[in-house]
Formats: C-alpha cells, structure tokens, sequence
C-alpha cells in the first residue's frame, strides 16, 4: 500500500493537470470563434434611425488630436464625432469634453502602437475602446457612437 500511494497522487495530479489545459484550451478557442469582443461590443450598441436634424442636436465634435504613439517614432493627429443619447447628454458632454475627455483620448493613443491603428478593423477597435472609456467617464446619460472623422499618421 505505501508503494502506491506516491504512483496515486501522480496519477491524480496528472489527471488535474490535463483537465485544468482543456478547460483553459476550450475558453480560447471559444473566444476566438465568437470573434473578438470589440466585435462583440459593436454589435450590442442599437442604433435608431435619427433625421440629420436629430444627429446634429445630438452630437459633438473633437478636432485637432495630436499625440505620439507609444512607438514614439510615431505621432498621429486625429478628429472625433461623438453621437450621444439625448441632448441634455450633449450639453453635459460639451461642458467636460476638454477636460474629462480628451486627455482619456490621448492616454488611448499614448498606450496604442502604430499598426494597430491600420485598417478599418484598428479604428474600430480604437472607436470601442473609447465608447467603452468615455461612457464610464459621463456623468449622465450615454455615449451611442464614436466617429473617426480626421486621421492623419506619420513618423517623425
């Protein structure tokens, strides 16, 4: 009996072991086939059709962005639509965007590298990334959309 004892709690670490890696295996897979969650996030967000009128009463704008990437070889200047939820929204959001919004911009940017930054699928990413920030931000009501309207991306 005491020579088994050793070959039993190997056989029931080795067990354990195989169990914890599928587990850990069948999480990433699973994630991966869901697609990312950015993608995820952007298509929980329900638009309503709005009139231009409407988009207008309820939007704001961020221009004239200029930062470096974290590869500081890097600097990107860009520009932001903002589509809130309702107008008083709009208003509370006109008053802190200069002070609560664009430095959670520029830290954004700060911490993004160059290439994630290419392509619609980057700019996506950075749109989500940024609803998902700017909304905890807010002190009532909720951002809907963020925009890129101006990009601009050089090495210095």
């Amino acid at each position: 009996m005491k020579r088994m004892v050793p070959w039993l709690i190997t056989v029931l670490l080795a067990i354990t072991l195989i169990i914890v890696a599928a587990f850990l295996l069948y999480n990433y897979w699973s994630n991966d086939s869901k697609g990312s969650k950015v993608d995820s996030a952007i298509s929980q967000v329900e638009t309503k059709q709005l009139t231009a009128d409407q988009i207008v009463e309820v939007s704001s704008q961020i221009t004239d962005i200029k930062t470096n990437l974290a590869d500081a070889g890097y600097v990107v200047m860009m520009g932001f639509s903002f589509q809130l939820d309702s107008k008083k929204t709009k208003e509370e959001f006109d008053k802190i965007k200069d002070i609560n919004i664009k430095p959670i911009i520029i830290k954004t940017l700060a911490d993004m590298q160059p290439t994630e930054l290419n392509g619609a699928k980057g700019k996506d990413q950075l749109c989500a990334k940024l609803t998902n920030l700017i909304n905890n931000a807010m002190p009532s009501g909720k951002l809907m959309n963020v925009a890129i309207t101006d990009f601009i991306m050089t090495s210095i």
